[in-house]
């Protein structure tokens, strides 16, 4: 039974890594997706005394997101 269960369990994590290479068209962009996400959850973590340097680089961060997602978008259209 034990055996059964983790078998299912390797079989539907390796079923979705198999789903999520087909349908990610734009590996390159989604990677980057994430590394923005992570560079503003860090900026917003930070001390806001920069001089309002973090306050523009949120805000530029928070664009590059926007155009990467428009990026994919686009791809997806065309």
């Amino acid at each position: 039974m034990r055996r059964t269960v983790i078998a299912v369990a390797v079989a539907f994590v390796l079923g979705g890594f198999t789903q999520r290479a087909f349908a990610e068209k734009q590996p390159k962009m989604e990677e980057a997706l994430v590394h923005l996400r992570y560079a503003l959850a860090s900026l917003k973590a930070a001390t806001h005394d920069k001089g309002g340097h973090r306050a523009k680089a949120v805000e530029l961060t928070e664009k590059a997101i926007d155009e990467v997602n428009k990026g994919i978008s686009f791809d997806e259209k065309h």
